[in-house]
């Protein structure tokens, strides 16, 4: 790490904070202006910093417990777990250390402490990582982990956490051609048709940003649109749309596409997507429940518990209880009646959760399907390039899970599904 190093694990630690004891979620955090003071490399490295540790955070506990008699104050906490995770994946002793100390030194309520994490931090570099290496993969916090086990069961649930655990590469949507892309950036083409990188560096450094030639989006997150195949000259909705990954794919078809999301911020990120690769749709700020018209094609991208995005996101299990799940599915149900209502006669509609929970995805549609007569489910629109058979659920929905393709580097949890609207 550079002169900036203490910084740099400041920040993290202030992450960590926000999550652990205000229930925040990182992404919100960041978006408030918790790094700005950063450059963009210590920016990006204080975000990795505490994203490994709380990916981490059940083996730092485990390693750590040995060495203290009690749970000392949470930022405390964090700057031992931190430095825990980053001594036991190899970090340097003296600088990790040395940082981890002086965080500790300079809060007025932590700086009785500095002598304790000095203590316990050189007992973990000289010990943790030959412990660290014996410990399991970290688990869910039980709240999240029972109801994914009765859904998958106990085996799936193992190799679920094993994918959280091993994080996620970049993967990249090409505007154009794939194949070129992946030989251009030195990347590997997914059998969907995603160009994936498992170290990708500085994003906006890679060979064709600035040219707009593609945008970050997971493979998963790349699905619902290629199941949707808009066709040129359609007009299609695009419910929940930002940051934009789906607008981009619809757009690069050719269709006539409506942007719609309600979050300022997020559509001024999508308008700034549009701009750099070169792409038109008509965004609306505004709520779903607004809109009217009449749509050959939508896409709902409904809001929802962002389970399956754990590999990328370890603090969510954190920062949620799993209060607001069923707020959010009324909301699901809610939004879905009203995008079938804006379907033409034998329109389509893909509806898509970035969830693991069959509440958010498989009994959605079920549901959906039971309250409009003229709603069915197309299976065999799901059977996309990529796909494998045993996906497809009952109902006929697509369901993917974290540890799919877990050889090539997993994927996100998802559920997809196309409904037809009769003529």
């Amino acid at each position: 790490m550079s002169k900036s190093g203490y910084q740099t694990r400041r920040s993290a630690v202030h992450l960590l904070d926000k999550v652990m004891g205000d229930g925040r979620l990182m992404s919100d955090v960041i978006q408030a202006g918790a790094l700005q003071k950063l450059d963009p490399a210590d920016r990006a490295r204080a975000q990795r910093l505490a994203t490994e540790t709380l990916r981490s955070l059940e083996r730092a506990d485990r390693v750590l417990q040995k060495h203290l008699k009690k749970t000392p104050a949470m930022t405390v906490q964090n700057v031992l777990r931190m430095a825990t995770v980053e001594l036991c994946q190899g970090g340097a002793a003296h600088g990790v250390i040395n940082d981890a100390v002086e965080i500790v030194s300079k809060g007025k309520r932590t700086a009785g402490m500095k002598g304790l994490v000095n203590a316990v931090l050189r007992k973990v570099a000289d010990k943790g990582q030959e412990d660290w290496d014996k410990l399991r993969v970290p688990r869910l916090p039980k709240w999240l982990r029972k109801p994914l086990a009765q859904a998958y069961g106990n085996e799936v649930m193992l190799e679920i956490e094993a994918a959280h655990f091993a994080g996620a590469p970049l993967d990249l949507t090409a505007k154009g051609d794939a194949a070129a892309l992946a030989e251009m950036v030195g990347g590997r083409l997914l059998p969907s048709g995603s160009v994936r990188l498992q170290e990708a560096g500085q994003v906006t450094a890679l060979p064709g940003f600035k040219q707009g030639q593609w945008w970050v989006q997971d493979a998963a997150a790349a699905l619902p649109a290629k199941v949707l195949k808009a066709q040129p000259g359609e007009k299609v909705l695009d419910l929940c749309a930002a940051p934009g990954g789906k607008t981009m794919q619809v757009a690069a078809a050719g269709a006539h596409v409506t942007a719609v999301d309600d979050n300022p911020a997020r559509m001024e990120r999508l308008r700034e997507n549009l701009k750099r690769v070169q792409l038109q749709a008509e965004v609306v700020v505004g709520d779903v429940m607004a809109q009217e018209g009449q749509y050959d094609a939508i896409l709902l991208d409904a809001p929802c518990s962002a389970t399956g995005t754990i590999r990328r996101h370890p603090d969510l299990p954190f920062a949620k209880d799993g209060s607001e799940f069923g707020d959010l599915i009324g909301m699901q149900e809610v939004f879905l009646d009203h995008a079938i209502g804006l379907l033409k006669p034998g329109g389509r509609l893909v509806f898509c959760t970035c969830s693991l929970l069959p509440d958010e995805g498989e009994v959605q549609v079920e549901e959906a399907v039971a309250r409009w007569a003229d709603i069915t489910v197309d299976r065999d629109a799901v059977l996309i390039d990529g796909v494998d058979p045993a996906w497809v659920t009952e109902e006929g929905g697509l369901r993917l899970r974290p540890d799919y393709w877990a050889a090539q580097g997993g994927m996100d949890g998802f559920y997809m599904a196309m409904l037809r609207k009769g003529a």
